[in-house]
């Protein structure tokens, strides 16, 4: 008995000792990067009198310049696509790496998956079956962290032959959002299975949780077994990546589903998870990237909405440690990389980039930033032998620019992906062979 309560005494020193020091990770990477002064504030979104207002005014957006995706880090430029596959493509994942979103360990635990029941339902006219499933990471290694990947798996009752699927990254199993506007369309989930297509709800929390406590525990714990990051280790962003690869390597086990025909979505942080895992995972075969803002599909260097100093501040735990430095001693202008490099990473898969109107509530993603990062992603969309957007301009509310591999759509709704649903299936119609 007397050893049981030192155990359990032990037991609770260690986990208030970790949480301890996943709340001191911000500070101990500013002290490993030899930062002394408070990080910059990020801007505020919800008070327009306060010191450092957000901005939505495109007349104070300053001038920026871009890296330039077909140039090399010796400033040659590339003209083939071997170059760009066997120099520059390389180049831009180790800055990611480095200083973006960190390096995921070169040994990960072993995913074993789980059924855990199935259920059946009529979902609009469609008769589905949905399969309850836990991907229970291998934590021999430290028996005292548990990762359990939830996800559910739903494809049509009677499948002739293999079925594209989508992953779709959830919050608690259903889109936690605002609720499907009056007279729009069916149901996203009616909508894949009236197509033919099946779903996967993904919940990435269950993989890594969205809060600076979690760095010692999740996935991203286990592989340090409780210790704290590097500067260079991975954050929440590229953790949730790593459970989509999980994902997919259920779903490439599944007759029912063809591999060549796996998608991913995610909306608003989840999109940002959404784009990093089709930059790094060639399996993925066409990204839905909703309202992903900064970290996601916005240029970092546009100042409109959302800013690096939010994102290297307040929400650090989803990036490498390196990347705080960019709201301390460095600027956005220091950053190696942005967000075209990042949809350039895709290519030439196809990649649609959704969002809603600022007046509607989704102006601190910036739609016009994303839409300008797709189209400086063209040139290497176009070196591979594919189309672009087709075109430079911001184009009106609610026009479909579907016609290449870069696509893009701005509804006239707020924070929510539902509304473009139909013009992604149309896109993935087009593009999704």
């Amino acid at each position: 008995m007397r050893a049981f309560v030192m155990l359990a005494i032990m037991a609770a020193l260690l986990t208030g000792a970790q949480a301890a020091d996943s709340q001191s990770d911000q500070r101990r990477m500013m002290d490993m990067l030899h930062i002394t002064a408070p990080l910059r504030p990020g801007v505020n979104g919800w008070d327009a009198n306060a010191a450092n207002p957000v901005n939505y005014d495109e007349a104070k957006v300053r001038p920026y310049t871009l890296p330039d995706p077909l140039r090399l880090a010796d400033g040659k430029a590339v003209a083939a696509p071997k170059t760009w596959w066997n120099k520059r493509r390389p180049e831009l994942v180790e800055a990611f790496d480095r200083e973006v979103y960190g390096r995921v360990p070169a040994h990960t635990p072993k995913v074993r998956w789980e059924i855990r029941g199935a259920s059946e339902a009529t979902i609009g006219s469609v008769k589905a079956v949905t399969e309850h499933l836990v991907g229970h990471a291998d934590n021999s290694s430290m028996p005292s962290i548990t990762v359990d990947i939830q996800m559910d798996v739903t494809l049509p009752a009677k499948v002739a032959k293999p079925v594209p699927v989508m992953i779709v990254l959830t919050w608690t199993g259903k889109f936690a959002g605002p609720p499907i506007p009056a007279g729009n369309d069916p149901d996203w989930r009616e909508q894949l299975l009236s197509k033919g297509w099946g779903y996967a709800e993904y919940v990435p929390t269950s993989v890594q949780a969205d809060n600076i406590d979690g760095l010692t525990q999740g996935i991203i714990g286990l592989a340090n077994k409780g210790g704290p990051r590097r500067l260079d280790d991975w954050g929440a962003l590229r953790a949730w990546a790593w459970g989509v690869s999980r994902a997919i390597d259920y779903l490439d086990t599944d007759a029912r589903v063809d591999p060549n025909r796996i998608g991913v979505e995610g909306h608003s942080r989840y999109g940002k998870a959404a784009l990093v895992a089709e930059a790094y995972d060639p399996r993925i075969a066409i990204g839905f990237i909703s309202s992903s803002g900064a970290g996601g599909a916005k240029l970092l260097r546009r100042n409109f909405g959302e800013q690096i100093e939010n994102l290297a501040g307040g929400e650090h735990y989803w990036f490498a440690g390196n990347f705080i430095a960019y709201a301390g001693p460095k600027s956005v202008d220091d950053l190696p990389v942005d967000a075209h490099e990042l949809i350039a990473l895709c290519a030439p898969r196809p990649v649609f980039v959704s969002a809603g109107t600022r007046e509607a509530g989704d102006g601190w993603v910036d739609a016009r930033g994303m839409f300008l990062a797709e189209a400086a992603a063209g040139p290497v969309y176009r070196l591979l032998g594919q189309k672009d957007m087709g075109a430079s301009e911001f184009p009106p509310q609610g026009t479909a620019l579907i016609s290449g591999e870069l696509g893009f759509r701005q509804h006239q709704y707020g924070h929510t992906p539902q509304p473009n649903w139909a013009t992604f299936l149309a896109f993935a119609q087009e593009h999704l062979h």
